[in-house]
């Protein structure tokens, strides 16, 4: 059972369902998530939450003290904040539409109608339904308790026991007047002192507290979980397809732009006279858009063109084969993480541009062949524009020509420089290079063996359990975790690189060497006809990132990736066993196996 009032429980005020209270928590779950991604709803929220504190606090029958005071004063924060974002909305707004002059254009007919907002329409409806047979479930189990209370017995008793455990409910014990004894379940055992009075309903072995008359949490907490989620997919969808439709209907401002895609499908827009992509202005998802209707993808058969000469089919097939070609090179250059950049492209942006936006542009495609005849292309943004550099914690990085936000599943602030770029930074050496641990990978290794540390004590304490089982499956991969953030190393020499993992040192040879690249704090070496060859948890690239520093793991990668195809840079010396690395999966063995010893023999 939920109750949002601190009132205990008794037979005038019994603890049933607060509807008006389960409907605040998920208000004020629902503008948590609206702060961050809908400023509008929010906003509206956050003064209805606002003025419920506020008639709380004037109404001289109910207890308030400073978590209302302070709960107000937080949403006037709250407020103040978000009518402060929808003002820089509308001044970016008014920006770019002055930038874009007084010409409005319509979307072109090739840029098709998306429907937008249908996927968070049906999962809105989904959760809907599952809230709504929660709440059924709940009147239910209200219906039969108030049904059964009255063809039951009402008997007034004095407690005499409680026994408060560890599980969710506790046995109260009471006397009648007649001397019967009651054994009855409670969830509030601190709420009934020895001595209480209390009433009870018993009908046969059924017997039930009139100030806690039904539990129905597990009701409560689906329709919570299903309402807030079902809230929060509606308003997506619903501000999507009206951004979608704005789009559509009204004459938009266009704007000259330069575009570059990502790798994770994200579209990058700089300033038309940035053309060295020195900073990007704002991004977003997009798909392209459908240029014809599905009955001028059919062509009648009278209209083939059955005059083709003989060789037209055979130059058709070189053209497929070339197309072929060129995909299993783009393929293989990514697997071996030296794909190059996409190019800035010339594109007309349709829209006005603000952070929530929805844009769509139009823009020249790569041709094929190098005189090739080149077609425009046309997308939508499937996701809300957002402007580069905002934020908690804007990267000062992201500001540097090398260091724009690019790519990257792993939220990877930097822009992939090309193998020549970092090739030309390096110098011949003839001893081995060598690349270790930095001081974010060795406080994470710390931070990470502390954690095993508290875990062992937490799992110990409590004997031998299913818990013990956890911690043996998952004990290995910590370790080999704790070894690698705190000692990796890769060396590279004449010969091949070096790789010192948790558990054993490794050696590659460069023939066997296709590639190296960093991702998810992790340094993946590509190897020819084997497995990858992985060393994870090899620093705190995000952090780094936005305090400005250059992660050691990230420098190692691309430097190895440089010495694979630039030979010339490889060193001209064997690396010797001192600078081969170790492996300190063992010692962090020996570390934790006395370490749980000590907490057995302490417990």
């Amino acid at each position: 059972m939920v109750s949002v009032s601190e009132t205990p429980c008794s037979t005038g005020q019994p603890c049933g369902a607060d509807w008006l209270g389960l409907a605040q928590i998920g208000l004020l779950l629902l503008c948590l998530y609206w702060i961050w991604r809908q400023p509008v709803p929010a906003l509206a929220g956050v003064v209805v939450l606002a003025a419920a504190s506020l008639t709380a606090l004037a109404d001289p029958g109910t207890a308030t003290g400073m978590g209302e005071s302070g709960f107000v004063a937080a949403a006037g924060f709250a407020a103040l904040t978000l009518t402060h974002r929808l003002g820089a909305r509308r001044r970016q707004r008014a920006l770019s539409e002055e930038a874009a002059g007084p010409q409005r254009h319509p979307l072109p007919e090739s840029a098709g109608r998306f429907a937008r907002g249908r996927v968070s329409l049906i999962m809105a409806g989904l959760l809907f339904t599952v809230s709504a047979y929660a709440l059924w479930e709940a009147h239910g189990d209200i219906d039969a308790y108030e049904e059964r209370a009255d063809r039951s017995t009402r008997v007034s008793a004095r407690v005499v026991q409680v026994d408060i455990g560890d599980e969710d409910t506790s046995p109260l014990v009471a006397v009648s007047d007649d001397n019967r004894r009651y054994t009855v379940e409670t969830v509030f055992p601190e709420d009934y002192p020895v001595g209480t009075q209390v009433e009870l309903v018993v009908d046969g072995d059924w017997i039930r507290l009139v100030s806690e008359p039904y539990d129905i949490f597990g009701w409560e907490l689906v329709l919570l979980a299903g309402s807030v989620a079902g809230a929060g997919f509606l308003a997506n969808g619903v501000n999507g397809r009206r951004r979608s439709r704005v789009l559509d209907r009204s004459p938009l401002p266009v704007l000259k732009v330069l575009l570059q895609e990502g790798e994770d499908g994200r579209t990058w827009v700089y300033g038309a006279d940035d053309t060295e992509a020195a900073r990007p202005l704002l991004s977003f998802h997009s798909l392209y858009a459908s240029e014809n209707d599905p009955e001028d993808l059919e062509e009648p058969e009278d209209t083939a063109d059955s005059s083709a000469p003989d060789g037209a089919d055979a130059e058709d097939d070189h053209v497929v084969a070339e197309r072929l070609r060129r995909e299993e090179e783009a393929i293989e250059a990514i697997l071996k993480g030296c794909a190059d950049e996409s190019p800035l492209r010339e594109a007309l942006l349709y829209g006005p541009l603000y952070q929530g936006a929805e844009v769509a542009f139009l823009a020249p495609e790569q041709p094929l062949e190098p005189d090739g005849e080149v077609e425009v292309e046309v997308e939508r943004s499937v996701t809300p524009v957002r402007p580069v550099g905002q934020g908690l914690l804007p990267s000062r990085l992201a500001r540097s020509r090398d260091q724009v936000p690019g790519h990257g599943r792993d939220g990877n602030r930097r822009r992939r420089r090309p193998v020549a770029a970092i090739a030309a930074e390096m110098l011949p050496s003839a001893a081995p290079l060598t690349w270790s641990a930095d001081g974010a990978s060795r406080g994470l290794g710390l931070f990470l063996l502390l954690m095993q540390g508290g875990g062992a004590w937490a799992v110990l304490s409590d004997g031998l359990s299913w818990k013990s089982l956890l911690a043996v499956l998952v004990l290995p991969m910590l370790i080999s975790s704790i070894a690698t953030a705190l000692n990796w190393r890769l060396t590279a020499d004449r010969d091949g690189v070096w790789v010192a993992g948790p558990w054993r040192v490794r050696h590659i040879p460069w023939n066997s060497v296709t590639g190296a690249r960093h991702s998810s704090d992790t340094i993946v070496i590509s190897v020819s006809g084997d497995k990858d060859v992985r060393l994870t948890s090899v620093g705190f690239f995000w952090l780094q990132n936005k305090l400005g520093r250059t992660s050691a793991a990230l420098k190692a990668a691309e430097e190895v990736q440089a010495l694979l195809h630039h030979p010339e840079l490889r060193p001209d010396q064997v690396a010797g066993p001192s600078e081969q690395g170790m492996p300190l999966g063992p010692v962090i063995v020996v570390i934790v196996a006395v370490w749980a010893a000590a907490v057995l023999l302490l417990l």
